[in-house]
């Protein structure tokens, strides 16, 4: 016999019940490892390019001091150290080509190099063609320090002791040490200038003043700024020895380099400020850029733990959900086998049935009107046959 097809249509839906019931739950399991995985995944790519930021400013640290040290021995009239310019020049085209692509800094960094061997060969005799020159060129490097920064993605860092520090050693630390070098070569200058020139000397001297004072003001802001946010236990102790020398060593810059009224500026004091604050920056710049490491490193490790973890439970989600499949499947099965043994036991309870074929015949199926075996001819049920039954049954 033939089942209804409304009825095979409900049973069908029962049994596909538990996989929808799973299908439902895992959905959202899956929506949300997938916002949790892009999420982490988008943190971790910035902090990792991050790390190739500071490793380049880490490589340019070094052109920074050679190349202010270079200007100051040009515009004094001493010899440069070319070899020292070019050594540091080299490890920087090094990490140039390895990383510079990611972080499209090649072309500018290709510029600064020519200029770089161009001062290297024909090193300016006039002391001030060459402040001029090396001005120049410094102005690149910091152009490049900012491109760096901006390429990396350093500049958005989105936690506030790791954006402190990259200002600190990426912007302020360079313009401060390059300012104050540029401060220290003009007063040299300002003593062979004629005293005709000595309004505009002391206006140029009060401008790099401020330039040099300026960021490392925002140096020192930066830095505290950097430990007061941090969770960090070791950046409080590892920056603020140093940054308290560097402080006092622009103390004393801003002293030798404040205006005087009563005479010519004195270059002595302020070439030895100069120099104290430029040794001081450098111990100062290679904490900054390490603990800045350090902090980005420990970002990506906690990123990777959170993948883990959302890994794990998204692991853990799926094998609950098909356990949990499993049962009731296993459930709806043991009700089918339930049903269809009560169905066969009701069915061996149950009186045989007589069947009657077709439709309507009367006793051993023999249809109404036909003969009978010891029955007499005729129409069942009339009354004259019904009378002579019992003589026929006699004979």
């Amino acid at each position: 016999m033939t089942v209804p097809a409304p009825r095979a249509v409900r049973r069908s839906a029962r049994r596909a019940l538990p996989l929808l019931l799973v299908a439902a739950l895992l959905a959202p399991v899956g929506v949300l490892f997938q916002q949790t995985w892009r999420l982490t995944d988008d943190d971790r790519s910035l902090a990792a390019r991050e790390r190739l930021g500071v490793e380049y400013l880490r490589a340019l640290a070094p052109v920074t001091d050679a190349l202010v040290d270079a200007q100051s021995a040009a515009v004094a009239g001493r010899p440069t150290s070319a070899a020292a310019l070019a050594g540091v020049v080299e490890d920087a085209a090094t990490v140039d080509a390895r990383i510079g692509a990611e972080l499209r800094s090649q072309e500018r960094w290709a510029g600064l190099r020519a200029k770089l061997e161009a001062l290297r060969d024909r090193a300016p005799a006039d002391p001030e063609a060459a402040f001029t020159a090396y001005g120049e060129v410094t102005d690149l490097l910091l152009d490049l320090h900012r491109k760096v920064r901006e390429s990396s993605g350093l500049v958005r860092d989105p936690e506030p002791d790791t954006a402190y520090l990259q200002d600190a050693a990426g912007q302020a630390l360079p313009e401060a040490m390059v300012a104050a070098g540029r401060l220290a070569d003009l007063a040299t200058l300002a003593a062979r200038r004629p005293d005709a020139d000595r309004t505009r000397t002391l206006a140029e001297l009060a401008a790099l003043r401020t330039g040099a004072l300026s960021p490392a003001g925002d140096l020192v802001d930066d830095l505290r700024a950097a430990v007061d946010s941090s969770e960090s236990t070791n950046l409080g102790g590892t920056v603020l020895t140093p940054l308290d020398t560097y402080q006092r060593a622009v103390e004393v810059l801003a002293a030798a380099s404040a205006p005087s009224r009563t005479g010519p500026v004195d270059p002595a004091p302020i070439a030895g400020a100069r120099l104290t604050a430029h040794s001081a920056a450098e111990q100062l710049q290679p904490v900054i850029l390490a603990q800045l490491d350090a902090l980005l490193a420990d970002r990506i490790d906690g990123l990777d733990r959170e993948r883990w973890l959302a890994i794990g439970a998204a692991a853990l989600g799926v094998l609950l959900l098909a356990v949990l499949g499993g049962l009731l499947l296993a459930a709806a099965r043991r009700a089918r086998r339930v049903a269809a043994a009560a169905r066969r036991a009701r069915e061996a309870d149950a009186p045989p049935d007589s069947p009657t074929w077709p439709p309507g015949a009367g006793p051993a199926g023999i249809p109404p009107g036909e003969p009978r075996p010891l029955q007499p001819a005729g129409r069942a049920g009339d009354p004259q046959t019904a009378r002579w039954g019992p003589v026929d049954a006699a004979r």
